[in-house]
């Protein structure tokens, strides 16, 4: 739980924190299971103690696409549902047996109304998903696969140390052989 209230990184007493602490419950998530599947409704956040949560959709060609992947310290959600109650478009499974702290969207609207430094959290949180998945599209848009796995390797090297190369591949939104001969070359 400290490291939770370091990274919500906001003022607050101990009494609005040890109201935030109650809306959280420990889960553990075998490797592999979901916790969301498309067309169900998100209705928690997680925030990862440990392991690693997959966020990804299924276009109709059938290859999955891993839009997010949050390690240690790091928030999960498919978070257009999370917002809007509707059915998600996208899976959100755990990768690596983990042990989460999970917030209901109940609770965290409670917490909105409650706790005025909740709201700069969030606006926090909604900026860097923003920014994170802005700058995400450019990378596909700007670079090819090469320099998007070097940007990877750069910045997020536990994906490559961690993960499956499938996974891997579907994130970088290439081949499993195209990421085979990166790692070959790079």
């Amino acid at each position: 739980m400290n490291t939770l209230r370091e990274k919500l990184n906001i003022p607050v007493s101990d009494s609005e924190w040890d109201r935030i602490r109650s809306c959280f419950q420990p889960v553990h998530a075998e490797k592999g299971e979901f916790l969301v599947r498309q067309g169900q409704r998100q209705q928690r956040m997680y925030f990862v103690v440990s392991g690693c949560v997959r966020i990804f959709f299924v276009p109709d060609d059938g290859r999955e696409v891993t839009r997010y992947l949050a390690f240690e310290n790091e928030f999960a959600t498919a978070l257009v549902s999370f917002i809007t109650e509707d059915p998600s478009g996208e899976y959100v499974q755990a990768l690596e047996e983990s042990e989460l702290l999970a917030i209901s969207g109940y609770d965290f609207q409670r917490l909105l109304a409650e706790i005025p430094s909740w709201e700069l959290f969030y606006r926090q949180y909604l900026e860097l998903a923003y920014v994170t998945n802005t700058n995400r599209l450019m990378s596909f848009i700007t670079l090819d696969a090469t320099a998007r796995y070097r940007l990877l390797l750069q910045e997020k090297p536990e994906i490559v140390r961690r993960l499956p190369n499938q996974v891997v591949a579907s994130y970088l939104r290439i081949s499993p052989e195209t990421l085979s001969r990166l790692k070959s070359r790079v």
